[in-house]
């Protein structure tokens, strides 16, 4: 088992509620404080209160979603860049372009289990 990262803060954005549960549990496994967001706008709302270390976001939710609340995101000013990974039943090659050039830094296909999802938050360094 990993060494519990200290004071990371984790936004997880998804309108689904079974997701951001099961994610919930492994990213407070992996040290991380979890706040959760059904959709983008509400998602950029807690970002401008309090920006997180990593964000986890789906791609297609109500209001406004993943890749309009990422390149709305990096359209904010500020000193703290946090890590983002798409977390999407989008797997098409040109979506997953698309919401890399737009501002994610990875991006895992639903379903994902506990090793899937470590593994790819090791590669950007937010394990």
């Amino acid at each position: 088992m990993p060494e519990p990262l200290h004071d990371r803060r984790c936004l997880l954005i998804d309108d689904s509620r079974v997701i951001r549960k099961l994610a919930r549990r492994i990213l407070e496994g992996l040290g991380y404080t979890v706040t959760e967001a059904e959709n983008g706008e509400e998602a950029l709302a807690k970002c401008r209160a309090a920006m997180p270390d990593l964000i986890i976001v789906d791609w297609n939710m109500p209001v406004m979603g993943g890749m309009e609340f990422v390149t709305s995101l990096r359209c904010m000013q500020g000193d703290r860049r946090p890590k983002i990974m798409f977390c999407t039943t989008n797997s098409d090659t040109a979506d997953i372009r698309k919401g890399i050039e737009a501002g994610a830094d990875e991006y895992v296909i639903k379903p994902f289990d506990q090793q899937t999802l470590h593994a790819k938050l090791q590669r950007i360094g937010a394990a």
